[in-house]
């Protein structure tokens, strides 16, 4: 009688299936998953316009606050004013899609 012997550790092919049958795609999942969106978000044109436009006057009022271009000379409400708006350009920044 000829000895048994093990080449590999368990099944070669999935359960179910024959030696000589192609495999055409693995059974479905019971595992939820979510849809795939039909379309990405868009950000309205406004969006990047208004978070541009709050950086620039946010660092240009801020230089020239430096140089003493602003009426009333330099003061730190102008500074004030220009950091508010460079934060209000990085929060609408990450608004943006």
């Amino acid at each position: 009688m000829a000895r048994k012997t093990k080449d590999a550790p368990g099944r070669v092919t999935p359960k179910g299936t024959k030696p000589n049958s192609r495999v055409s795609s693995p059974a479905p999942s019971s595992r939820y998953t979510p849809p795939v969106p039909k379309e990405m978000k868009v950000s309205p044109m406004w969006v990047p316009v208004l978070m541009f436009a709050c950086l620039g006057i946010g660092m240009l009022m801020i230089l020239t606050n430096y140089l003493g271009a602003l009426p009333g000379g330099a003061s730190n409400g102008y500074l004030i004013g220009g950091l508010a708006l460079i934060t209000v350009g990085f929060i609408i920044a990450t608004r943006y899609h």
